[in-house]
């Protein structure tokens, strides 16, 4: 006997009960043997740091669309499912949950933090699983991943420990994007760049022995204490007299030289620039050219250090009241004035992003972006719209080291142990409980884990 219609439409009943249907009928199920021609799409996994929105059903319409399609048409035909562990992103969650608890992963252990966020994973990534059910995403569900699955922790092992082998990653002292809060290197696209008002302030550096001075002008007083040069252009005739001079840097017992280099703008301010390697990118690589001293006047939750002298233990904001205050007193203070600045804030905190010197693993991209840059230009690969070859060939012309190391507790711990005894450093595929070097048991894996992209670049 058949079931009356019913006097209302409800279509979370209506809609549950046909893709109950196309499940039990493996509708959506890839062949593993067919010869039928076969198409796949692998579906950027979305992130477990809550639930999916609009612009992800959005995006997963689209998709779905095309996957009934060449199903239709006969194909043999895969739409990949999976969630990302999300790194970053998931462990601001997390802990953003533990403050409302008044706790902190600091006190937990990271061994309890990482249960914390596996359940959280398990809540949201059912959550985003049924979510996509009920919106209908036809994905092949008896392929399900994650990205911290076993399968996928094996590849990124064999991966990491391969490019290694290879010369491809290495570790590194270099400066980095600094997020203060989560205490960890993060990426550039992490990095949201706000112009604000703010302030330019105009100092007297000393010449050591005269009583003439050089003119700076800095947006951030404080980083002067790390300053281990004042620049100028090697053709400006106002300063060629104090080329290779000394200068008594103010609020520190310390002497830096005048050095020349032809990046300094001579019609900017005084054409004098402080240079400071361990806290601004540009004054990095004056310092590498120039073989200058790095001095990190940080420490990682952002307060000074103690290459800070008397400023220790400052945040940078009360540095630069007190060092403002300093150089006022001491008569080195020329003028103060408002100024438009750029800001990079972190995006995943909020917090000013500090450029920071520390030991990271780096992936040498350039030997990679040579191949990826010629199957462009030789039309091998063709963008749509064209427009984007033009932006991808500068990406691949001006490309920089990948800093792939994060000082996170979620994630792919990267597959290195260290020996205590002798200092070796032993990258595998499994984990190392000898020294291969000198039989030391005394070894320590790694803290760091991977950034969520060396992870993405593998999916699925």
């Amino acid at each position: 006997m058949s079931e009356g219609l019913s006097d209302r439409y409800s279509a979370a009943e209506v809609e549950s009960r046909v893709y109950s249907f196309w499940e039990k009928g493996g509708f959506f199920k890839a062949e593993d043997k067919s010869s039928k021609p076969p198409f796949c799409i692998a579906l950027p996994p979305p992130n477990v740091t809550g639930s999916l929105h609009l612009g992800h059903a959005l995006d997963h319409t689209i998709q779905d669309v095309l996957i009934r399609w060449k199903r239709m048409s006969g194909f043999n035909t895969l739409w990949q499912p999976g969630t990302d562990h999300a790194g970053i992103a998931t462990q601001a969650v997390v802990e953003r949950e533990l403050k409302k608890e008044g706790k902190n992963r600091k006190e937990l252990g990271r061994d309890v933090f990482e249960s914390k966020v596996w359940e959280w994973k398990e809540k949201y990534g059912n959550r985003i699983v049924e979510q996509m059910k009920r919106i209908g995403d036809s994905c092949d569900w008896s392929r399900l991943r994650f990205t911290l699955d076993e399968g996928l922790s094996k590849a990124v092992k064999k991966v990491f420990v391969s490019l290694y082998e290879d010369g491809l990653i290495y570790r590194g002292e270099k400066l980095v994007n600094w997020d203060t809060t989560f205490e960890t290197a993060v990426s550039d696209l992490e990095v949201e760049h706000r112009e604000e008002s703010g302030n330019l302030w105009h100092i007297n550096y000393p010449i050591e022995g005269t009583d003439e001075f050089v003119t700076v002008a800095t947006t951030r007083p404080e980083t002067m204490l790390g300053d281990t040069a004042v620049c100028v252009h090697p053709d400006d005739d106002r300063y060629q007299k104090f080329i290779g001079k000394k200068i008594a840097l103010p609020l520190t017992n310390r002497k830096i030289e005048v050095i020349a280099d032809d990046f300094v703008d001579q019609s900017f301010g005084s054409g004098v620039v402080k240079i400071t390697p361990a806290h601004d990118f540009t004054d990095y690589e004056v310092g590498k050219r120039n073989n200058l001293e790095f001095i990190n006047i940080l420490n990682p939750d952002g307060t000074l250090n103690e290459h800070a002298g008397d400023y220790r233990g400052l945040t940078t904001k009360q540095a630069r009241k007190k060092v403002v205050a300093d150089l006022q007193e001491k008569g080195l203070l020329v003028k103060e004035e408002p100024y438009k600045i750029t800001t990079p804030i972190s995006q995943r905190s909020g917090e000013v992003i500090e450029p920071f010197l520390s030991k990271q693993w780096f992936v040498a991209i350039e030997k990679m972006a040579t191949p990826a840059r010629h199957v462009v230009e030789t039309g091998t690969i063709v963008f749509e719209p064209e427009l984007w070859t033009k932006t991808y060939l500068h990406w691949m012309n001006n490309i920089q080291d990948w800093c792939i190391s994060r000082q996170l507790w979620w994630g792919h711990r990267i597959p290195a142990w260290y020996c205590s005894d002798c200092h070796r450093v032993t990258v595998s595929e499994n984990e190392v409980t000898s020294c291969s070097s000198c039989g030391s048991e005394n070894l320590k894996q790694d803290e760091d884990v991977l950034d969520t992209w060396f992870s993405s670049a593998l999916w699925p």
